[in-house]
């Protein structure tokens, strides 16, 4: 058992913090957002995470989790400080460091033994070596910096936690690494013992990858309308393919969220600050962005004027079973459809009041799925919901102005729409 604490309390660090809690190490969650810390004392949570709300009021009760604002006392009462926070990107591309910058000068002006300080955050490589740097200019202490970047999915979180698919550890300090190493000895994974360099570029290569995977997939099912041949059954015959496999290889609008359209910004600002043209990446970017709006694209080909149309939004967050609306295709798609004149209601079922926050004041909200249905010109599928393909599609035809759906995820069944009379449209899917 460890005395840990978790500086920021987003999803990284909240899933970190609460999961260490429940393998019987007494945890403390900081973060400088006194509503935050509030709110999870009185056992709510600020994010929606499948199994979070159970695991807190558990661990809570048992005394082995608590939350707190007061930085520097959760620092002198732990042996093992988790460093969690906020790496935005810059205008540039580049990651807002200033986060991590101030959470090390504290961790070091509060030290009064030796700590071993984690880096969890997200963050390009060199940055550890900065976090040495500045906690040896304020402090005496002996201390060590292990790098261990996360690998979670958000909806997916805390499986991902207690069950992942390896553990990187980066080290400089031989005991420092096995400690970590121990903490971590009740999860059955593979565990990537190597240097904080490494461990660094582990995870921006990772992200990388999987974006690369999404645009790659997307863009053979751009080709697959035009030709003929469905998508689906492309990834299938590919990833039958153990070197490829089947995983990311699901055609739609683009990836959105926290991690991927960041992590590729700050890899590329990486590769110029070496002088190195990481066209790759740079490409896997620009059609990310071209792919989100494919769905405008397809409604005014069959619209043609989207002017006074009613358009129906099923789903707003960037991927079910999370609120989080960062880079999600709502927010490039929406306002492009209010800019040509359209109407639009939308219904998500978690991320609403997230998306009130980053939308224009003049889309309507709806209180049930169906509602964005009636009077529809068209209706549009943005994200994957499971209550979206149990939705009664006899009913809305006959509620629709126009039986047109754009499925931006092919989720739904298109056989059972075609019977219905609408006109269905998918993403790589030819005629």
């Amino acid at each position: 058992m460890y005395n840990i604490s978790v500086i920021g309390t987003g999803y990284v660090g909240l899933s970190t913090g609460v999961c260490l809690s429940d393998m019987g190490n007494n945890v403390t969650c900081v973060d400088i957002d006194e509503e935050k810390i509030n709110k999870l004392n009185n056992g709510q949570v600020p994010i929606y995470e499948p199994g979070m709300e159970e695991l807190i009021e558990k661990n809570t009760n048992a005394n082995r989790l608590s939350f707190t604002t007061d930085l520097k006392k959760a620092v002198k009462d732990t042996e093992i400080i988790f460093m969690a926070v906020g790496t935005p990107s810059n205008e540039d591309g580049s990651a807002d460091l200033s986060q991590v910058r101030e959470a090390a000068k504290t961790i070091a002006e509060v030290m009064d033994d030796y700590k071993i300080v984690i880096t969890k955050s997200t963050v390009p490589v060199g940055t550890n070596q900065m976090i040495e740097g500045i906690i040896a200019e304020n402090t005496d202490q002996d201390y060590s910096v292990v790098s261990s970047p996360e690998f979670l999915r958000e909806g997916s979180a805390v499986y991902d936690t207690m069950n992942p698919d390896r553990i990187v550890i980066g080290y400089r300090d031989e005991k420092a690494g096995e400690t970590i190493r121990d903490l971590y000895k009740d999860f059955d994974t593979d565990f990537v013992m190597t240097t904080i360099e490494s461990a660094e570029m582990i995870k921006y290569a990772s992200n990388a990858f999987l974006a690369t995977k999404i645009s790659f997939i997307n863009e053979m099912a751009n080709i697959c309308e035009r030709v003929g041949a469905r998508v689906e059954e492309v990834a299938k015959g590919m990833g039958l393919d153990h070197r490829i496999s089947d995983k990311f290889l699901n055609a739609g609008i683009g990836y959105g969220g926290s991690c991927f359209p960041k992590d590729t910004k700050a890899l590329i600002n990486t590769a110029t600050e070496v002088d190195y043209d990481l066209k790759t990446v740079k490409a896997a970017v620009h059609v990310n962005e071209y792919q989100k709006l494919t769905v405008v694209d397809k409604l005014q080909g069959h619209l043609y004027d989207l002017k006074n149309k009613n358009i129906g939004i099923l789903g707003l967050s960037f991927k079910p079973n999370t609120d989080d609306m960062r880079e999600a295709p709502s927010l490039k798609i929406i306002p492009k459809l209010l800019e040509g004149g359209a109407n639009v209601k939308a219904y998500d079922p978690v991320a609403m009041e997230n998306a009130r926050e980053e939308l224009p004041s003049d889309v309507e909200y709806c209180s049930v799925s169906k509602e964005v249905t009636e009077e529809a010109d068209a209706v549009v599928l943005l994200t994957e919901w499971d209550e979206f393909f149990e939705l009664n599609w006899k009913e809305i035809s006959q509620k629709v102005n126009n039986k047109l759906v754009i499925d931006g995820r092919n989720l739904l069944n298109e056989d059972h729409l075609k019977d219905l009379g609408f006109k269905y449209i998918s993403v790589g899917r030819g005629s």
